[in-house]
């Protein structure tokens, strides 16, 4: 029966369902310790079991094992811990090993409807696919398609586009590096650009600033600088919780004399102390001290307390002169530092405390810290990125490292700490809308054929795009786009306005319910499985956030004997959809992916001999020019750049909110209901507040409001969230992600970057509507 477009499965809940059952407890002030390691133990037990556990465990992160799929946090170059995991990486493993399976029966008895009525919780918690699904046009079930039928369904689509920029190939970080050359390759020989991802959403702001100042859009670290570093700078992220194994090269930088300065609207557990669960002494509750000083830098605050820092350095320089800057490298490998300073100037103290909520006196005192200190590493993640002005703030960051000469040289430099396990070497691989025409004209010569040049859609053109009907295609290789994008209402509405959406995936998730005409679910290997080809058993390559590369062999059985890797995935889609029209053989370069890698050595600068140095049993550097202060940007220098202090657009009565996720999440995967670390258990839909804030609203601590945003005057309301009186700055608040993607305007991002402005959302604050219509009725 035909079924019109806009009348399709309209029943299918975009967010997911409201819970209210929340447990609070007092937030801790220590991380990890003995709990981390029964939570570690208690996911695999339920996952995995104990003997399955055990094997993964003694695997993950190791030489001859599999790379960790949760962050992307670094492994040690000399020797490595029998367990060199953390408990996120542990709950990431034991959901990838999980024995729970969904298959044909699952989705036969459940509709796209009532699976969209359960929480993003339960969608994951059901278990790995197992077959290729597709839902067809009019109907509310996923069923089963045979994998030749489904490349044949996206070939047929795909060619009978009126161009090729009607489709999008979105790729999620956790892709490995084989897998994302060749999605890459698929694209660009349809003849499209569009290829965003998921550091879209996350550190596009650093590559920006980074790539403007400095000429390199990656961290200029190594591990061993920053455990050897005389100061370091922690600003707007949650080791604890984000990137857990950081905290062990933290306590390594305390432990060499390093003092460390944390600057974060909230004070997190992992910012203050740390047992570490190798140490007899940390499961017995002994705990390093990390933060020597803690900045409550107000939210959007961090670029006028840069400021204020490199201020408070140059009033130093100049009362006693050649005592703090560093001359010599100002002079030779860095340009634009008179009109700098000539901004420090004239910038106002008056200003600077303002916008950043710091005293005058704490400032100086970091900036005399920083000034002593002979090395410092400068470390930050999403508190940074996701603003308006995320790139000037990076950039101001930069500033302060040049000052002191703090960049391209041992124990200094920029650490911008990657989320997913490889978001950064997706891009390395070619994933992103605009590569330099460099790189597009190896990789037509490497494979015979003339790339496009027009640049093509970011996350956010791409959601554009869906929405004015000029995406017709979406082809997701991992990922959770509907949850982990801005505006999901919208987000939404642009995927039913496409015909076809495709998604590789290892488990169910909202996107897959959230749909275009036709949907299909292509399920893949895991990392922690055993990747079988034509040539024998296969690996893979991932990069970290400091540009290390390193190979992942997967142990277990695969989860269906019907599932393929990635790679099989991605070369399947593409040797169906270019037979006729190119003559390379997809298959060939799956059946043994050393081929895949030979290619990539003449395509990717600093890869040559790939498979030779992969297999090393080292990790090879991916190149960073800045490490060595060698600065290809257009002055041939590294930058200083003049950044304006900016005032958010409050107006009374309003609060400025950002995102963040549980300890129990990575991204938008949901691996439990708790957040230990602040005293959360049992519920998501809460709203950390200053009591002084909830006072002067006529609320109380407990009470159930809804959450209005105001981006300009367009409006976001989500419902029901219960308010937790937490230490956060006056006019701050704080909920988790992605049940308040809902209020991030698609408008509202970052300049220059595009990325969502996720961090600094205008929001008020009033009385739930609907509990106060039950007390009524009550």
């Amino acid at each position: 029966m035909f079924v019109p477009k806009k009348q399709q499965r309209r029943d299918v809940l975009v967010e997911a369902p409201v819970e209210l059952h929340v447990v609070r407890k007092h937030p801790h002030t220590v991380a990890t310790g003995l709990p981390a390691v029964l939570h570690s133990m208690q996911a695999g037990l339920k996952g995995e079991g104990p003997l399955r556990m055990v094997r993964t465990m003694l695997k993950i992160n190791q030489r001859d094992g599999f790379d960790c799929p949760s962050c992307a946090w670094g492994d040690p170059e000399g020797r490595r811990h029998t367990a060199e995991f953390c408990e996120n990486g542990a709950k990431a493993m034991a959901d990838d090993a999980t024995r729970k399976k969904v298959g044909a029966n699952f989705f036969a008895r459940h509709s796209v409807a009532q699976l969209s009525r359960q929480s993003d919780y339960w969608l994951n918690a059901q278990g790995r696919l197992t077959q290729p699904l597709v839902l067809l046009p009019g109907s509310h079930h996923y069923e089963p398609i045979s994998w030749d039928e489904a490349f044949h369904l996206v070939a047929a689509d795909l060619n009978s586009l009126n161009s090729p920029f009607e489709a999008v190939f979105y790729v999620s970080g956790k892709a490995v590096n084989e897998s994302a050359f060749l999605f890459q390759l698929f694209a660009r020989m349809l003849g499209t650009n569009n290829l965003p991802d998921c550091s879209n959403m996350c550190h596009e702001s650093s590559g920006a600033a980074l790539g403007e100042t400095l000429g390199v859009g990656k961290s200029t670290v190594t591990l061993a600088d920053l455990e050897n570093a005389d100061g370091i700078i922690v600003m707007g992220q949650n080791p604890g919780t984000n990137h857990p194994r950081m905290l062990t090269s933290l306590q390594k930088a305390k432990r060499n004399g390093a003092t460390m300065i944390s600057i974060n609207p909230l004070r997190e557990a992992g910012l203050l102390n740390f047992r570490q669960p190798q140490e007899p002494l940390g499961l017995l509750g002994v705990a390093t001290k990390l933060s020597d000083h803690f900045l409550q830098v107000r939210i959007n605050g961090d670029l006028a307390l840069l400021k204020g820092f490199a201020k408070a350095l140059l009033e130093r320089e100049e009362r006693m002169p050649g005592s703090v800057l560093d001359r010599a490298f100002i002079e030779q490998y860095a340009a634009g530092f008179e009109a700098y300073a000539a901004d420090l100037r004239v910038v106002s103290w008056d200003e600077i405390v303002a916008s950043s909520g710091i005293a005058k006196g704490r400032i100086f005192e970091i900036a005399e810290v920083l000034a002593k200190a002979k090395g410092v590493v400068a470390c930050w993640a999403m508190g940074l990125t996701q603003h308006k002005n995320a790139v000037p703030t990076i950039r101001e960051l930069v500033n302060v490292m040049l000052l002191r000469g703090n960049v391209g040289r041992p124990r200094a430099g920029l650490l911008c700490v990657r989320g997913h396990s490889n978001v950064q070497g997706d891009r390395t691989m070619g994933v992103w809308e605009k590569m330099d025409d460099a790189f597009l004209d190896r990789l037509g010569k490497e494979f015979d054929f003339s790339p496009p040049r027009e640049h093509g859609l970011d996350t956010v053109g791409t959601i554009q795009a869906m929405l004015e009907g000029r995406v017709k295609t979406f082809i997701s290789l991992g990922g959770n786009f509907l949850s982990a994008a801005p505006d999901t209402h919208r987000v939404a509405e642009g995927l039913r306005n496409c015909g076809l959406t495709v998604s590789i995936a290892t488990k169910l998730n909202r996107s897959h319910l959230v749909t275009g005409d036709t949907a299909l679910i292509l399920p893949c290997l895991s990392r922690t499985e055993r990747d079988e080809q034509a040539s024998g058993l296969q690996f893979a390559t991932v990069e970290d956030t400091v540009s290390a590369i390193s190979a992942s062999r997967g142990l277990l059985r695969a989860a269906s004997p019907n599932l393929r890797s990635e790679a099989a995935i991605v070369a399947g889609l593409a040797g169906a959809t270019l037979r006729g029209k190119h003559p390379l053989d997809w298959s060939a370069l799956v059946a043994n992916y050393d081929q895949i890698r030979d290619h990539v050595s003449r395509v990717v600068d600093g890869f040559e001999n790939f498979n030779e140095r992969v297999r090393s049993g080292e990790p090879f550097y991916a190149p960073v020019e800045a490490k060595v202060r060698k600065f290809p940007t257009k002055t041939g220098r590294a930058n200083f750049t003049v950044n304006a202090i900016t005032k958010l657009d409050v107006r009374p009565g309003e609060l400025v909110m950002m995102t963040l996720r549980t300890h129990d999440q990575f991204n938008t995967v949901v691996y439990g209901l708790d957040d230990r670390y602040r005293g959360i258990y049992g519920g998501r839909r809460v709203i950390f507040l200053n009591l002084d804030d909830v006072a002067e609203r006529g609320l109380r601590d407990g009470q159930l409001v809804d959450i209005t945003s105001r981006f300009g005057e367009q409006l976001r309301t989500v419902e029901r969230f219960r308010i937790v009186g937490y230490d956060i700055p006056r006019g701050c608040a704080a909920t988790y992600y992605p049940e308040t993607n809902p209020l991030v305007q698609l408008e509202s991002h970052a300049d220059i970057s595009g990325t969502p402005a996720s961090k600094s959302v205008i929001i008020k604050i009033v009385s739930s509507a609907r509990t106060s219509l039950a007390a009524l009725q009550r």
